[in-house]
């Protein structure tokens, strides 16, 4: 059943996004997109009264004592956030900082029903602890049970807490109470505004598409109007080619203030998805190859395959954050060999939701990549000292 219900949900969100996209054409689809405008100014309605009931103290928010850093995006993913939490994880760790990641965990296994009907009906949500992901020394948790991110991250990550509950105070307070931290870095946390106290506020836009088709979820991919970058400390324009003079421009008006840091996603290595070998990414070159994935923006990624060198011969795409089965995978590598590819490559992301399979005619390997700062590394620095003595 949850797996039928997974299914039916990536066919409805991958249809809906083809539709706001305007990939999709007819009569049906105008329909879609005009329902579609009208809960988004309802939308926007909702973002704007939630704003004020927090800042007239209706609705509370909470100081845990310790640093805070919220990292998130204005549009809905695709903007390579999880390589920029592991840069800054790794910078404050590195300046001596005890430092939680905390997630949502989204799209991770949901707790069984009966449990999760009986802590809702002993009110015992505020006192169930938190996934523990990595405790700064082992990895505890499967992607299935973490999400992918969390566990990509607590991989990456050797002696960085990883925690995943969707209260984040709650998982803020275990992070402090269990392990000492001192910094907390809330993924995917620019709306998240329960959590304020010393708190810094981090931005990604991708050059590439930096408010997305410009309107507000459900008719585009904004979570909040690109005004709402006022209160970000700091921008990321991540993707970046350089070429970034009027994006700069449109940020500014929004928000004169906020240090302004270029990145790329800098390719590391390549990694065998099952025995964990690394080749150096010349290999790539001249090679023909398969990609295969599963995320926000695959474009970008099967683009910097093709800058590496790659002949691209077959591409599989599936839905943002899909769970790969192993028929799936068969599949890919038989329509891969028909197209006379030698290697199937993936993401880091997509292959820890890789099932185990019994053959494997083609290596699958996925690219490692890290941030690569090109402009404002003066205040990336700046930005870490900020954070580490608050």
């Amino acid at each position: 059943m949850r797996e039928k219900f997974r299914v039916a949900t990536e066919k409805i969100e991958t249809f809906l996004l083809e539709v706001i996209l305007e990939e999709r054409r007819g009569w049906k689809e105008a329909s879609v997109r005009g329902l579609a405008y009208g809960i988004s100014k309802l939308f926007q309605v909702a973002i704007k009264v939630r704003r004020f009931l927090y800042n007239v103290r209706i609705l509370r928010d909470a100081t845990l004592g310790v640093q805070v850093i919220a990292i998130g995006n204005l549009t809905w993913g695709g903007t390579g956030k999880t390589p920029v939490v592991e840069k800054l994880a790794r910078e404050l760790r590195d300046q001596g900082r005890n430092v939680a990641i905390l997630s949502r965990g989204y799209r991770s296994k949901p707790p069984p029903f009966h449990e999760w009907l009986l802590n809702k009906l002993l009110f015992r949500d505020d006192t169930t602890p938190p996934r523990v992901v990595s405790d700064g020394k082992s990895l505890l948790l499967d992607s299935d049970m973490a999400g992918d991110e969390p566990y990509m991250l607590a991989s990456n990550l050797k002696d960085v807490v990883v925690l995943v509950d969707k209260d984040r105070v709650k998982s803020g307070r275990y992070a402090i109470e269990k392990f000492g931290c001192d910094t907390l870095l809330l993924d995917d946390g620019f709306q998240y505004w329960k959590l304020r106290g010393r708190r810094q506020d981090i931005v990604l836009v991708d050059r590439q598409q930096p408010f997305g088709n410009e309107w507000l979820l459900p008719r585009g991919t904004l979570r909040e109007p690109p005004s709402h970058l006022a209160r970000a400390n700091t921008i990321f324009i991540t993707k970046s080619d350089g070429n970034t003079a009027e994006l700069r421009r449109r940020i500014t008006e929004f928000n004169p203030t906020a240090g302004i840091i270029e990145c790329v996603h800098h390719p590391l290595y390549l990694e065998d998805v099952f025995t964990g070998q690394r080749l150096e990414l010349e290999i790539l070159k001249g090679r023909k190859v398969a990609s295969f994935s599963g995320i926000a923006q695959p474009h970008s990624f099967e683009q910097s395959l093709v800058q590496l060198g790659a002949e691209l011969v077959y591409t599989k795409r599936f839905a943002d954050h899909h769970r790969f089965t192993q028929q799936e995978v068969i599949n890919a590598i038989n329509r891969s060999k028909k197209r006379q590819a030698q290697t199937i490559i993936t993401t880091q992301k997509d292959a820890v939701r890789f099932p185990k399979i019994d053959r494997r005619d083609l290596p699958i390997y996925f690219m490692r990549v890290e941030i690569k700062i090109i402009s404002g590394a003066d205040g990336f620095e700046d930005c870490v000292r900020k954070i580490c003595f608050r």
